[in-house]
């Protein structure tokens, strides 16, 4: 199939064109022709496998059927996403295909001045990307008129559920029609989730797409057992003399992020943070510098990185492995994008030995471990096929590729297999990475 064939307006196909798409993904070729259909969709997808555009493409075609209003009109889309950078990149979807249109979208998120955003919604647009903060902000002020909504999107919503911000959701589309089209996408269905889709959408359409216990097909994935105070002289190695030319690296906390920077920095490789604690203008500016290659290396939390997508990203270091598996995956899901080849490196201390079981129990490979290095250790027998896991250690012996390794235990869909998480609830996550 191509775009030509899913029966899109003209001036719609003209921007697919422009940006060089050319084959619809499967989750595009799934979905698109529900939504054009006007049927409710119930997405289980990850990042990374096109689903912006498997949304965006049939509501601008809808809007732009339905007429573009001149001068000063209320929002008829609205999407909801959990992070700044994720609405930022949804924002630009909508404008870049929605460019032969005459269909304005305002992008509104937090941290940064609302003047703007504020003078852009008087102005009158039809799509209003945002995170839910800002949009209840704006609601309090009487600042957005929501009357007229008659598409809705919750994007990474389980996402949102971990941020603590289920409670504003509700309460927004409590102010929406009930006759609308809503699409909910997520990476995992939880029960609060399944729960929340059950309530907002009618008769959807179930599409599922490269579950979240699946990791990209095309990332090569590795772990160095190291000890927790070797981690910065392994990773300045590696970027100096291991072929890690530039990456992104996942710190567990800010604290740590800004750390991991100075130390990066101090053994002259240039790198910059992004996390809760930095003004949107400074976490935009290091993305730029990074994309444009004035950085070697990006330093994230997974609340700031969530969203983030970088154009052929060689490499993904997970400094410190995440508290909950499926994260891991959408870590390792930053690179390998489109096709491309990626490399997923890990650290693992002897504190984190749990977690990394946890990630191999979810994703049901063992991940190979690198043992060449002066600073790698071996993970002692106890650390894998423990705790009812069949997973014995391996040996790097070259690519490890995840398409033929399947997660039979848990069912993505039906909100029954997510495994527990670890430790704290991710409400500590709220509205701060």
């Amino acid at each position: 199939m191509i775009f030509s064939e899913l029966n899109l307006a003209e001036p719609v196909l003209r921007a697919v064109t422009v940006e060089k798409y050319t084959t619809p993904s499967p989750i595009q070729e799934q979905t698109i022709p529900h939504l054009l259909a006007g049927k409710d969709v119930l997405g289980c997808a990850q990042t990374g496998t096109g689903k912006t555009a498997a949304f965006a493409l049939p509501i601008i075609h809808r809007l732009y059927e339905q007429g573009v209003p001149r001068g000063r009109r209320a929002p008829r889309a609205l999407i909801l996403a959990p992070t700044r950078e994720l609405a930022a990149q949804v924002g630009a979807s909508f404008n870049s295909l929605g460019k032969f249109t005459g269909i304005k979208t305002a992008i509104i998120f937090g941290g940064v001045g609302q003047g703007p955003q504020a003078a852009a919604l008087r102005n009158g647009v039809d799509v209003v990307v945002t995170t839910p903060g800002r949009l209840i902000d704006l609601m309090n002020q009487r600042l957005v008129d929501l009357r007229q909504i008659n598409t809705l999107v919750l994007d990474e919503a389980d996402h949102m559920l971990d941020m603590g911000f289920i409670h504003d959701v509700k309460r927004i589309i409590s102010k929406i029609p009930g006759e609308r089209h809503t699409m909910l996408f997520s990476a995992t269905m939880p029960k609060e989730i399944a729960s929340l889709a059950a309530a907002v959408l009618k008769n959807p359409v179930n599409i599922a797409v490269a579950a979240v216990s699946s990791p990209v097909e095309t990332v090569t994935q590795s772990v160095y057992h190291v000890d927790k105070a070797k981690k910065g002289i392994l990773l300045v190695d590696l970027l100096k003399n291991g072929g890690i030319k530039t990456g992104l690296v996942f710190s567990r906390t800010k604290h740590g992020a800004d750390k991991i920077c100075r130390m990066l920095n101090a053994a002259g490789i240039q790198s910059d943070a992004i996390h809760g604690n930095k003004s949107q203008s400074a976490r935009k500016q290091a993305l730029d510098s990074f994309k444009r290659g004035k950085l070697r290396v990006l330093v994230a939390t997974d609340i700031a990185a969530r969203g983030i997508d970088i154009h052929a990203l060689p490499h993904v270091v997970n400094y410190d492995l995440p508290d909950v598996p499926e994260t891991y995956v959408h870590r390792i899901g930053r690179t390998g994008r489109a096709g491309r080849q990626g490399t997923a490196v890990s650290f693992c201390d002897v504190s984190e030995r749990s977690l990394l079981r946890d990630i191999e129990r979810l994703i049901s490979i063992s991940i190979p471990i690198e043992s060449d290095h002066p600073l790698a250790g071996t993970a002692p027998s106890e650390s894998r096929g423990s705790s009812g896991s069949s997973f014995a250690p391996r040996r790097r012996s070259g690519d490890n590729r995840s398409s033929a390794h399947r997660s039979s235990g848990h069912d993505r869909r039906n909100g029954g297999g997510r495994p527990q998480r670890r430790g704290k609830t991710q409400d500590r996550y709220k509205k701060s990475a």
